[in-house]
């Protein structure tokens, strides 16, 4: 995460980036309200309001979320410390060393981490981070000085899997300490972090009584209630292949929406492409499918499951779907078939591929 200039703006939201127009029972005479942040997880945060908020109920509510957002993104980043906070970057830093004392929020979310690593059966792991480094070193190498591009060879990712296990990972809830005993091991949050701390500001704003939020966290959708007239929002689903255009739309109200696709972070090597989502058995790019949707009420876990579905055969996939319960998922693979769970079609998906 880098580090960037805190700027927001409040302004009347006339067009969406993601939401697309729909088709409200009755018209909606209050015009919604936006907020736009640039210092949060390395990405674009919008909050957007159809309550028919005043400015100041408005500008208070994205005070209290931003305040949750910058939390997290501080707890989370593994690039920079903070003065004041213990962060991922303090405890990858004293790998080896002492348990490191931080807040119990953090705590909280590395057990959450934990569930998530036995539920999706080790496909969502935070601590191969040794490994993620390595393809994130190259990707921005390779973004520096394209002609010297590289991947990283089998030698390094094979010495980088050696220290991904969750064994090196100690946490006492009653101390609040962290400590990574093996001084090779770091944790990566990327597939996570940003889910979660979603959901979080999401719970606040209902546990506030707020209705008709959307919160779009850098393309992580958490939509709160309906629209003032009880109908949802619309969403465009990115066509992998081309993604200035999509594949389809959906409606959807309070539920999260997560996609992870090959084409939102990559490099090539010799005229190949390499993504981001890293299978944890080659420890290359996964090459199942192009993008994954993810629909589920809760953020955290609709981010684990885009990146975790990502890297494992459909059938696989979709049996961990079936036993978690709760969840709707589009795949799509590289040659443009779409695979959806049953209670897609709820969703009312409007199909634009025939016309992309």
């Amino acid at each position: 995460m880098k580090r960037f200039k805190s700027l927001s703006c409040l302004c009347v939201v006339l067009g969406l980036l993601v939401f697309m127009t729909g088709c409200p029972k009755t018209a909606n005479k209050a015009q919604p309200k936006g907020m736009v942040y640039y210092n949060f997880f390395d990405t674009v945060s919008n909050i957007y309001s159809y309550a028919g908020d005043s400015d100041e109920m408005f500008e208070t509510n994205c005070e209290a979320v931003s305040a949750i957002l910058e939390k997290y993104h501080r707890l989370f980043d593994i690039y920079y410390e903070y003065t004041g906070v213990n962060n991922l970057c303090t405890v990858n830093k004293n790998a080896g060393g002492e348990a490191v004392k931080v807040d119990e929020e953090l705590i909280d979310f590395l057990l959450y981490a934990r569930q998530m690593y036995e539920s999706t059966d080790g496909e969502m792991n935070i601590m191969m981070g040794s490994v993620l480094k390595l393809w994130h070193d190259c990707r921005t190498a390779a973004g520096e000085a394209p002609q010297n591009a590289r991947i990283p060879t089998e030698a390094e990712l094979t010495a980088a899997a050696e220290h991904i296990s969750w064994s090196a990972l100690e946490i006492d809830e009653t101390e609040l300490t962290v400590r990574l005993t093996d001084p090779q091991t770091a944790i990566d949050v990327g597939a996570l972090g940003k889910g979660y701390a979603t959901e979080k500001a999401a719970q606040y704003l209902k546990s506030i009584g707020a209705d008709g939020y959307v919160l779009n966290i850098g393309g992580n959708i958490r939509t709160i209630g309906t629209k003032p007239d009880g109908s949802g929002w619309a969403t465009g689903i990115k066509n992998p292949q081309n993604p200035e255009q999509y594949v389809m739309s959906i409606t959807i109200s309070d539920i999260s929406c997560v996609t992870s696709g090959n084409y939102e972070r990559y490099f090539t090597v010799d005229g190949t492409r390499y993504h981001h989502i890293i299978d944890k058995d080659t420890w290359m790019p996964a090459d199942y499918f192009s993008s994954i949707t993810v629909l589920t009420p809760d953020s955290g876990l609709a981010d684990a499951l885009s990146t975790a579905l990502f890297t494992m055969p459909y059938e696989q996939g979709m049996a961990l779907v079936k036993k978690i319960g709760g969840v709707e998922v589009l795949w799509i693979t590289p040659d443009g078939t779409q695979y959806r769970t049953e209670g897609y079609s709820k969703l009312s998906p409007q199909d634009f591929s025939a016309d992309t």
